[in-house]
């Protein structure tokens, strides 16, 4: 597998992350030793890369739009708007709030 593959649309992406709110807080990840620093680590939560199939609307658009064009071991922070997170309004606790995510990708797996 040569590594200029790059993410697009119909693979299925592997991607470690660490999501935070615009002041630095994480609220979120998938790197254990991350979660156990920022006081957030949960014994029942298998921490592993998050498997997003692109294009099914799995996860909020910016952070799929993110992982698009990023190739294994690619790393790359985004600062989301609320309207590319959960919305600037609703009823989804993050709603309205502007999310920072640092993303490293593990593995595309094109079908």
């Amino acid at each position: 597998m040569s590594n200029s593959l790059k993410a697009q649309k119909g693979d299925t992406v592997s991607v470690h992350y660490i999501g935070k709110f615009q002041g630095g807080q994480v609220f979120d990840t998938s790197i254990e030793s991350e979660a156990k620093k920022y006081g957030l680590h949960s014994p029942a939560r298998d921490y592993k890369p998050l498997q997003v199939k692109l294009g099914d609307g799995q996860v909020i658009t910016g952070f799929e739009e993110a992982i698009i064009g990023m190739s294994v071991n690619e790393e790359k922070e985004v600062t989301l708007p609320p309207e590319k997170a959960y919305g600037k309004t609703g009823r989804h606790p993050m709603a309205g709030k502007t999310l920072v995510f640092k993303l490293r990708v593990t593995n595309i797996k094109r079908s």
